[in-house]
């Protein structure tokens, strides 16, 4: 079976960092937009509808290992949620199956649990989380510090919520994960180093 690990973080936190430096020290695949895309392709709906899916809280009730029958439904927008769930879970699955990999978010860790993955929670202090943000931010982006703030903390809500509500399990308990890091005032790239020594 292929060596997966999976990477759940806090927005700011830098666990995508965190996944891509670990991918290049291992030699092995990342997929985190790549899995959008993806799903993109099967769906042949825009990716930036399906990252607002997949960021945005539950709308309907169905647990994310269910994919072979459903009841049918009328409410079109409830469709589209459950195609996109559905194609995220083959997606990710088939993609562990292929080869070795870091998985960054999207209940990794709950979709791949029959591969044993090693799960790593990230986290960070909120002014640690925002002064990174700022600092990556684009030239098209202009957040103060109370707006990336409010960012923050309605993406982790969301977050914490699509991941109870699809996986049943507490998101950022350290009781789901092998690995919980700290990042506040830490480099990624330093944290990177040493952890990838666990997995060589």
């Amino acid at each position: 079976m292929n060596k997966v690990i999976t990477i759940s973080r806090e927005f700011g936190s830098g666990g995508r960092e965190l996944g891509r430096r670990l991918s290049e020290l291992l030699h092995i695949a990342y997929y985190d937009q790549e899995i959008l895309t993806e799903i993109a392709k099967r769906t042949e709906l825009a990716e930036s509808y399906i990252e607002q899916v997949v960021e945005q809280t539950p709308m309907m009730s169905f647990p994310i290992h269910v994919g072979r029958s459903f009841y049918p439904m009328m409410n079109p927008a409830l469709e589209l949620t459950q195609t996109v769930m559905v194609e995220q879970h083959k997606t990710i699955y088939e993609m562990a199956e292929k080869s070795d990999c870091v998985i960054v978010g999207r209940c990794g860790d709950y979709i791949l649990r029959d591969f044993n993955p090693f799960r790593i929670f990230v986290y960070a202090d909120l002014e640690s989380r925002i002064q990174r943000c700022l600092e990556r931010q684009t030239e098209t982006e202009h957040y103060t510090w109370e707006e990336l703030k409010h960012k923050i903390v309605s993406l982790d809500k969301n977050r914490k919520k699509y991941y109870e509500f699809y996986t049943g399990k507490k998101w950022g308990d350290k009781i789901n994960y092998d690995l919980c890091i700290n990042t506040t005032n830490v480099s990624i790239k330093e944290i990177a180093g040493s952890f990838s020594k666990l997995f060589m």
